[in-house]
């Protein structure tokens, strides 16, 4: 199985589209950094491409994909077989780099004969999660309540990545204090090293000049 990756480095307050094609023994990964208690949805559709009109067509039902999701300590947090059409969903309890992986069904392949399957994937993060328009109708919200009601996600999700960038920053500043370390022992014994050969090398020298009796 061939595997492709993608970084996508996520802003957590827009969402983002894109479509790409993939083949019968192809697996697509998206790396996506999420902050900590974030929800997150995705969204996909599949078009087969078809031979006769030159273009891709919505998929046969029978078509599906499998989504599996792992957080940064490579843990599995989602792996599921979906339909041509789905919705996944996801929280993350580790902020870092999420990898979203998508590939077809292995018992349908022969539904593609060879061709290429075309994936529009929809990915929402953050307070984009939420459908206003709903919450607004459940609650009985007015206009204003609605808008500060977003505003406060908004908020709060600002909040998670400022938490998420000092945890970065954290990390950054342990692996360069770790390296220096390294760095500083390694100088350290290098000098060490430089001083035992040396004294070797004088001992060894006066040993062969008393043999040679030059001194």
């Amino acid at each position: 199985m061939v595997y492709f990756y993608f970084i996508i480095c996520i802003n957590s307050h827009f969402h983002h589209a894109l479509y790409f094609h993939i083949g019968e023994t192809e697996k697509k990964c998206f790396i996506e950094e999420i902050p900590d208690e974030t929800m997150v949805i995705g969204k996909y559709r599949t078009q087969l491409w078809d031979k006769q009109t030159s273009s891709f067509l919505p998929s046969t039902p029978g078509l599906g994909m499998h989504v599996e999701i792992k957080d940064p300590d490579t843990k599995i947090i989602l792996s599921r077989q979906y339909g041509s059409d789905g919705r996944f969903t996801f929280t993350s309890h580790t902020p870092g780099e999420h990898q979203i992986c998508l590939h077809s069904n292995s018992t349908k392949m022969a539904l593609f004969a060879g061709g290429k399957l075309r994936v529009h994937l929809d990915i929402q993060v953050g307070e984009h999660t939420n459908n206003y328009p709903e919450i607004a109708a459940k609650d009985k919200l007015t206009e204003l309540q609605l808008r500060v009601r977003q505003l406060l996600d908004q908020v709060e999700q600002i909040q998670k990545e400022q938490n998420y960038q000092r945890y970065r920053e954290e990390r950054f500043r342990m692996t360069s204090e770790s390296t220096n370390q390294r760095v500083l022992w390694w100088s350290i014994a290098q000098t060490l090293i430089l001083i035992i050969t040396g004294i070797w090398q004088m001992k060894h020298l006066k040993s062969f000049f008393e043999a040679k009796k030059l001194v």
